[in-house]
């Protein structure tokens, strides 16, 4: 098994336990609905049964490329999983009270937080987070999956990998890409760094 496969933590994301239950407990409820056990899910997405298990009963979380694999196999969203209740079509948000949702493993500290700008909706055509890398922090694996992406470096200079090129990209560059081709990113340097990042459709 992959680090992309490896347990998350859980327990020390303050602010955001709520959100974090509620996915373990909704990624259980649409693959009961869908009448899978969690050996076929596992052997979709190349996850044991243990480790499913403890994502479903909320001891761990899974790590960003586990959780695009995830929903794709249940064919749902991950801002589903995340999102506790359905807003109005005006949406404002001010600083320092968006959302956020951290994807932190265990021992390694992937150090990568997604901020919510646009919160979930089946009427949404548009998602967006900022993308919140730690110094060393990592997308954790290679992501793929259906729609075009786009992206604003607010702060710091991060690596992007799409499809076996990388490209180095600091604070003002932009960039975009079809979403179906592998891509990845990390942060190699010693700040922190801040990707306003924004894809179509809702999948992620």
């Amino acid at each position: 098994m992959s680090n992309s496969n490896e347990e998350i933590s859980s327990g020390c994301h303050h602010g955001n336990l709520m959100e974090e239950t509620r996915m373990g407990e909704k990624l259980k409820s649409v693959r009961l609905e869908r009448n899978l056990t969690l050996k076929e899910v596992g052997a979709i997405v190349g996850c044991s049964e243990s480790q499913l298990s403890k994502i479903e009963n909320n001891h761990t979380l899974p790590s960003l490329p586990l959780l695009h694999a995830l929903v794709r196999a249940l064919h749902t969203n991950i801002s589903w999983l995340f999102e506790s209740e359905q807003r109005g079509k005006v949406i404002i948000d001010r600083k320092g009270q968006r959302s956020l949702i951290h994807l932190d493993e265990l021992h390694q500290s992937t150090g990568l937080s997604l901020e919510r700008v646009i919160p979930y909706s089946k009427y949404h055509h548009l998602q967006c987070n900022i993308h919140h890398l730690e110094p060393h922090g990592t997308s954790n694996g290679m992501i793929a999956h259906e729609g075009e992406e786009v992206g604003y470096i607010i702060d710091g200079t991060v690596e992007l990998t799409v499809d076996d090129h990388i490209y180095i990209l600091s604070q003002g560059d932009t960039f975009f890409f079809p979403s179906n081709i592998p891509h990845g990113y990390q942060n190699h340097g010693s700040d922190p760094v801040s990707i306003f990042w924004v894809n179509t459709p809702p999948t992620f």
